[in-house]
Parts: structure tokens; sequence; C-alpha cells
């Protein structure tokens, strides 16, 4: 009989481990120009970090961050500056 395979999900903040996985994982979703998108990637770069080290580092709450960057979030660009900031990235403008 064949070994059975064993399937786990994939979860991308496994592999945002370093700060250049992280700022081109970014920059690969501010390229796409989509703001679900960009919300969701910085979401994946926040639960790789900790939520709790973000919040010190922004000075956001807890609930805030969750709200912002959660399903359906809509980040201001305060909040979006303040987490770029905290993440060790800068948001550049090319054109």
């Amino acid at each position: 009989m064949a070994d059975k395979l064993e399937l786990k999900p994939w979860d991308v903040t496994e592999y945002l481990d370093s700060e250049e996985m992280i700022a081109e994982y970014l920059a690969v979703a501010f390229e796409e120009g989509d703001s679900e998108l960009i919300r969701v990637a910085l979401n994946d770069v926040a639960r790789a970090r900790g939520m709790t080290d973000l919040q010190k580092q922004t000075g956001l709450s807890r609930s805030a961050l969750y709200k912002a960057l959660g399903e359906g979030g809509n980040p201001t660009l305060d909040t979006l500056l303040a987490i770029l900031k905290a993440l060790g990235v800068k948001m550049s403008v090319v054109g």
C-alpha cells in the first residue's frame, strides 16, 4: 500500500524571514497596484513579524492594526506609513 501524503496549508509568513524577502514581497504587491493585494501583503508581513512587535513599533493599538490590515480593512495613509516604517521599508514614487 502506498504511503499517505500529508498536506498542510501553505503559509507565506513562513518565508518572510528576512528584510530582503519582506521588501521584495511588498514591492511586488505595490507594483500590482491593487489595494486589496497590498493590504493582504501587509497583513502577511505583520503576522510574520508579530502583531505585538508591530504594535509597539507603530504606537497603534492591536485593534487598529487588525482593523486596518484585516479583511475589508482600508488603512489610512498615516497608518500605512507607520507600518512601513516599523517594518523597515520605504515607499517611493517612480515616474
